[in-house]
């Protein structure tokens, strides 16, 4: 299965007064990542809830921080679908510098209505989805 890659670069902002990552802002970076991904696949959020009331959010998410990053660092989070259910799907992120992984993700993505309630991934997303296998 081969993952959605995403490039960035560490900007001060990203950092905390040693030039080093603040932890929460690798959440960001993956989020981004997500983003980017789901347009790849030609998913915009926006136009998904305005047309169906859906949204995807986070449900779960385990972080495993193994290296830093640090100011002006040039990074790539790699986004790869582990396995796609009815109203969810698990993804696996690494934020990686060149072939040193920094920060490994677990997430599942929960597919919810406008209610808060989850609802099924309509067939057209989960075709979108699957055709990340084939990448």
């Amino acid at each position: 299965m081969n993952a959605h890659l995403f490039n960035l670069r560490v900007y001060w902002e990203d950092t905390d007064a040693g030039g080093v990552v603040y932890h929460a802002n690798y959440l960001k970076f993956a989020e981004r990542a997500r983003t980017e991904m789901l347009r790849h696949l030609g998913i915009e959020q926006d136009r998904l809830r305005a047309e169906t009331g859906l949204m995807f959010m986070v449900r779960r998410l385990v972080a495993e921080y193994l290296r830093p990053a640090r100011l002006d660092d040039e990074l790539t989070v790699a986004t790869q679908l582990k396995h796609l259910g009815g109203a969810s799907l698990d993804l696996d992120q690494e934020v990686r510098r060149a072939d040193h992984a920094l920060v490994r993700l677990a997430l599942r993505i929960a597919c919810i209505g406008g209610d808060g309630k989850p609802a099924r991934l309509p067939d057209a997303i989960v075709t979108r989805f699957t055709s990340l296998n084939t990448n």
